[in-house]
């Protein structure tokens, strides 16, 4: 097992850190409900300035949902836009979470994720499903979300609010990310960082087996 040396805090993002994710599934999810005519549009599902205000909390789950449906002109149930959004979410495997509960006997711990209230009710109900754990907020120390906080990655007003709060200088922090931009703006103000490039880079890192 591999501790890092002058470190106090480790800061773990959850898309491909935690949980994997596969952003091809959503989008076949949604074409397999939308007209051929229509399979263009999808490009726009990830890309569109309405989620980007969602995983910064200006909109509401509601109004999610509803420029969903006007965007591809479908009259869909709640239900089906949430399975469609929710799908890029994958399997957290057992092994991630034997490793974080193990670092938290030596460590703070803390997630920040650009994130939002519908994928969180997911992730926890995969959590569930796939591990021996119940919730996000019982696994880690402190849980930090973009829609909760009004600020997203890579912006560095998010890591200067995250250092505020945890009180430790950002070179005693560790930050795990699969995006480089990610990583890059917690650079900026001096925090350490990892970046997570395949589905067994965090345990490798760790020396966790």
């Amino acid at each position: 097992m591999k501790n890092p040396e002058n470190i106090e805090f480790l800061i773990f993002d959850l898309g491909n850190v935690i949980i994997d994710i596969d952003y091809d599934f959503s989008i076949n999810e949604l074409k397999r409900l939308l007209p051929i005519e229509k399979h263009s549009l999808t490009e726009d599902f990830f890309t569109s300035n309405f989620h980007k205000d969602f995983e910064k909390g200006l909109i509401s789950s509601e109004q999610f949902r509803n420029e969903i449906r006007n965007l591809y002109g479908e009259n869909w149930a709640d239900e089906q836009i949430d399975h469609i959004w929710n799908s890029l979410l994958r399997e957290i495997p057992q092994e991630r979470i034997d490793l974080i509960k193990f670092l938290k006997k030596n460590y703070r711990t803390a997630v920040l994720s650009n994130t939002n209230q519908i994928h969180v009710e997911k992730f926890d109900e995969i959590l569930q499903q796939n591990t021996s754990e119940k919730s996000l907020f019982e696994l880690f120390d402190l849980v930090f979300l973009s829609h909760e906080m009004g600020l997203a990655k890579p912006d560095v007003a998010i890591y200067e609010t995250v250092l505020k709060k945890i009180s430790i200088s950002p070179d005693k922090v560790l930050f795990f990310d699969d995006l480089p931009a990610n990583i890059e703006g917690a650079k900026k103000i001096g925090i350490q960082t990892f970046h997570v490039s395949h589905k067994k880079a965090l345990l490798e890192f760790f020396n966790f087996k």
